[in-house]
């Protein structure tokens, strides 16, 4: 039912009435577009439409940081943030996304620890033996893709649903340990693979971290590379396949000088930093050519 205003020309005059019409509409319409809610102008918290690209023409000019504590410094100047999905906020990587910042997601693929949200989905079965150093932590059986697949799908969707575009594999050479289940190199090379496929089907960039051993395999599978201490370890030039295919190395050393490990891993085109092993916010980054 349409209701005639009081100040209306009467029915005897319809002519008129249909002329100032299509004028009232306008008007209406714009009081309405005026009146909607403010909240309505705000830009939602959504995650990325697509996994993070790295640009090959950018491949040796990243800067990077990576911080596993909390809270997380969003002012470092850098482009690329490595962080824990669970402890980042959503109002943190929100904050970072508004400066452009790349956001890793860091998922541990091959083990978990007592205190993850999540470590009662994983079957005894699947359980083994302890992580060196890390009290809590067990090694996973990788060849159990179908116990595994779920919950570690899960797990890239809370980065992804935290605004993240890519997640970097950690844990991903749980054969190279006494893990407690006979896992050979391709065991885990079918595993990594696996887990390389599920986060683009989810929409991820997906990241190798170390596993040096199984770069050259690997690489194609993969975006970008995370590695530590391969200068120390005397490892680096088992990363360039990721090199020479225009993909980031990021690197991270946690002794000796910058300005000493840097001259050996920039010349490889690695982004380079130094961080005290408990990763938080402090970083020393080697200087871009």
């Amino acid at each position: 039912m349409r209701i005639r205003p009081g100040w209306a020309v009467p029915r005897a005059r319809p002519a008129r009435v249909r002329r100032r019409g299509p004028r009232r509409g306008v008007a209406l319409a714009l009081t309405a577009l005026l009146l909607a809610p403010a909240p309505a102008c705000r830009r939602p918290i959504t995650p990325p439409g697509a996994p993070t690209p790295w640009p090959v023409a950018q491949a040796d000019r990243w800067r990077w940081q990576w911080q596993l504590t909390t809270p997380v410094d969003v002012t470092v100047d850098a482009d690329v943030f490595l962080l824990d999905p669970v402890a980042t906020t959503s109002t943190e990587t929100a904050a970072l996304r508004e400066q452009g910042r790349r956001l890793v997601c860091h998922v541990r693929v091959g083990t978990y620890a007592a205190d993850d949200p999540d470590a009662t989905r994983f079957p005894a079965a699947v359980r083994g033996s302890a992580v060196p150093g890390r009290p809590g932590s067990r090694f996973l059986d990788v060849r159990r893709w179908d116990a595994l697949a779920p919950v570690l799908a899960d797990r890239f969707r809370l980065c992804r649903g935290k605004g993240f575009g890519a997640v970097a594999l950690a844990d991903a050479d749980g054969y190279r340990y006494r893990s407690g289940f006979p896992l050979d190199f391709d065991d885990q090379l079918l595993f990594n693979r696996r887990l390389a496929g599920l986060a683009r089907k989810l929409g991820l960039s997906p990241g190798l971290v170390d596993d040096v051993a199984q770069v050259a395999a690997l690489a194609p599978d993969f975006d970008f590379a995370v590695n530590q201490e391969c200068v120390r370890r005397r490892e680096c030039a088992k990363l360039l396949p990721f090199v020479d295919a225009g993909k980031p190395v990021f690197h991270v050393e946690y002794t000796g000088e910058p300005a000493d490990f840097c001259v050996t891993s920039v010349g490889y085109s690695f982004a380079s930093i130094r961080k005290d092993r408990q990763l938080d916010a402090w970083r020393e980054p080697c200087v871009l050519p």
